[in-house]
């Protein structure tokens, strides 16, 4: 083991999960600023075939990472892979749109609203509804 693997052995131990986290989200924005959408899209093309066959395969337990990702976390009570969708899938479409034919992002974006709108709002009352698609307006208007 090098020093440089001591050294962030050393830290990364002494550092809170939050403290961990925050410190990866501010490494990545580092990380992509000089990168081009066709530099991202091609590593996300790279990189998305590894880590599902990680998440499938074995490694973490017997039941792979894929049982563990599905369990809920004990911070938030929602499962790992919910986490991590709701943090990679605006950073995804960041990427994906701007390359995306005019007519096909017109019909994806209105499926992704209309998917949107009906899970999102499964359990939500007419005037939850309407404060939400209000909360949007104000957000797309800005």
């Amino acid at each position: 083991m090098g020093m440089m693997d001591k050294i962030m052995g050393v830290m990364m131990g002494r550092m809170s999960k939050g403290e961990k986290e925050e410190m990866m989200s501010k490494m990545m924005e580092k990380f992509f600023t000089d990168m081009t959408a066709e530099d991202k899209q091609k590593m996300m093309g790279e990189m998305m075939p590894k880590m599902m066959m990680g998440m499938m395969g074995g490694g973490e337990d017997e039941g792979g990472m894929m049982s563990k990702m599905m369990g809920g976390d004990q911070g938030t009570g929602m499962p790992m892979i919910l986490q991590m969708m709701m943090s990679m899938m605006p950073q995804c479409l960041k990427i994906m749109l701007p390359n995306m034919p005019k007519e096909k992002r017109i019909d994806f974006v209105l499926e992704i609203v209309a998917t949107l709108m009906e899970h999102g709002c499964a359990d939500m009352s007419n005037k939850e509804k309407a404060d939400l698609v209000a909360k949007i307006t104000e957000k797309v208007n800005a």
